[in-house]
């Protein structure tokens, strides 16, 4: 039996971080091998499996600190276990500003899906991406500003209803800006700006990411999403002319376009308000620990399939924010849930409990 002694130096965990960084940053300030101290803290899932799970007790008497606390910052050594659904299932640096103090390197955080910046610094940190890129929202309070107003969405109507009204406004935007029309709304300039500040013309084969498109339209994202959680707006998309007017007139107002006037074959919105109003909230596809486990947890990072990869690529070659600029993001894994819905062609039932699971598109990257 391995005697576990404490650490000299046991450094906090971040918030939200994962068990695996957690012992990788413990390993580098202590000049260790990763491997060897995480055997110390963890054991095999089965007998005969090579992967290891972290035990509580174990951690705890290596870095001197009550399970409890360590319970607090990592959410796998919760018990009983978080609701999964309410985090990302995919891993991602946190923002390096808060884990400057903390020694070790960067940290492996799972955050849930309501965070999108870090207000404390003003730093774009979501959704995530393969190739993770700081993004600086100083020339951009609207951003930061947003994202409080989802942390009161969250407060008001629960994370179910947030994540699906979040997530689908930010496609229905990425939709209108590559919208072929004349009568493009007053937002669509807005967001060809902030794509200039967050991918300044020359540089996108080193600064395009999609969670930057994400970012120039997370503002308008956030003001639709308020009223497409709204019962009130709900109820305006679903009934008589009169209601229907009215909801159009506010999409207006928030598009900076008024008036609008739907377009029942094109317009994502009255797609949305014709059919998906009427649907219960989608659930997450993916799950954090229905993620494949790997033997270096510590040095985790998103992966994507050559082919995406090399889209993307072009994509960033090809980068113009006024010609189809959106393509990456209306198609990112981030939006797969609602991505899948409004491409579904399936009458789905409103008792399913899982209205979003499509098997016939199970081709999403």
């Amino acid at each position: 039996m391995t005697i576990i002694r404490q650490l000299p130096d046991p450094a906090p965990p971040v918030r939200h971080e994962l068990a695996g960084s957690y012992v990788g940053r413990l390993a580098r300030i202590h000049g260790m091998d990763f491997h060897t101290l995480w055997e110390q803290v963890s054991q095999p899932t089965s007998p005969r499996s090579k992967v290891r799970r972290v035990v509580p007790e174990q951690l705890a008497t290596l870095t001197g600190r009550y399970t409890y606390q360590l319970a607090g910052a990592i959410p796998e050594l919760r018990t009983p276990a978080p609701d999964w659904m309410t985090f990302r299932h995919e891993p991602q640096p946190a923002c390096h500003l808060c884990t400057a103090r903390h020694a070790g390197g960067s940290a492996l955080v799972l955050l849930p899906h309501h965070r999108y910046v870090c207000t404390r610094h003003n730093i774009w940190i979501g959704p995530p991406d393969v190739d993770h890129l700081t993004t600086s929202l100083d020339e951009l309070p609207e951003v930061a500003r947003a994202q409080r107003r989802h942390t009161r969405l969250l407060q008001r109507f629960g994370w179910a209803i947030t994540y699906d009204a979040v997530l689908t406004a930010i496609l229905i935007c990425a939709q209108l800006w590559t919208w072929h029309s004349d009568d493009r709304p007053g937002a669509w300039h807005e967001w060809v700006r902030r794509a200039n500040i967050l991918i300044p013309p020359g540089t996108s084969p080193t600064t395009y990411s999609a969670s930057r498109l994400c970012a120039a339209v997370y503002p308008e994202a956030v003001a639709l999403a308020s009223r497409f959680a709204s019962p009130h707006w709900r109820l305006c998309a679903q009934g008589s002319r009169f209601d229907r007017d009215m909801f159009d007139a506010e999409m207006g107002r928030i598009l900076s376009c008024p008036p609008y006037t739907r377009d029942r074959v094109n317009d994502p919105i009255s797609h949305w308000a014709d059919v998906n109003s009427r649907r219960p909230p989608v659930a997450p596809i993916r799950l954090f620990p229905d993620r494949k486990p790997t033997r270096t947890p510590h040095l985790y990072r998103p992966h994507l399939h050559v082919a995406t990869r090399r889209a993307q690529e072009r994509q960033a070659r090809e980068f113009d924010p006024t010609k189809r600029a959106s393509d990456s993001l209306e198609r990112h894994r981030h939006l797969a849930s609602v991505y899948r819905r409004a491409w579904s062609h399936m009458r789905i039932s409103t008792r399913d409990p899982h209205p979003h699971y499509l098997p016939h598109l199970n081709r999403y990257p």
